[in-house]
């Protein structure tokens, strides 16, 4: 499934519009302004809330914390080490941990499990800013993968923000 997302240019905290690739809103993230760290309510349309993302203020190098219904679904952390390429650990419960790799500053990047392409993320058909495409393998969790790619963007680009 594609999923076209976009961040919201006027708006108090970090909000994103996702649309299907007929067009049509299917998802949106609230981010929670005047919080201490990042907090994100990922919602369908009719306002149910699918995902919650928090930022854990006390670890090593950016994470987020992905919950559904109060259960943590997974934990999103940027590798601090890596040598000519960023890289971020989607870690699920369980032995199902994503990978994503790529040029995050540029929006190229992939989504792997055990060297598996199960998603990806470009901007490279899009000229507006803060608006990429997000390309979903059939039978992969979209919302999980859909709000580690919010949280990616929250991290790479958190100076074009503030």
């Amino acid at each position: 499934m594609r999923y076209l997302m976009k961040q919201k240019l006027v708006c108090w905290g970090d909000d994103f519009a996702i649309k299907n690739e007929a067009g049509e809103d299917v998802f949106f993230v609230d981010g929670k302004a005047f919080s201490l760290g990042d907090k994100l309510s990922f919602r369908d349309m009719q306002r149910n809330e699918l995902a919650f993302i928090r930022q854990k203020l006390l670890s090593w190098g950016p994470t987020y914390e992905i919950t559904r219904k109060g259960e943590l679904a997974a934990v999103v952390k940027k590798h601090l080490f890596t040598l000519f390429r960023c890289k971020f650990t989607v870690d699920v419960p369980g032995p199902d941990d994503l990978e994503a790799a790529g040029s995050f500053l540029d929006m190229e990047y992939t989504f792997t499990r055990a060297g598996e392409r199960v998603a990806e993320v470009s901007k490279r058909w899009f000229t507006w800013a803060d608006t990429y495409g997000v390309d979903i393998a059939e039978g992969e969790d979209d919302v999980l993968l859909l709000a580690s790619t919010v949280v990616i963007d929250m991290v790479c680009h958190a100076d074009n923000k503030r």
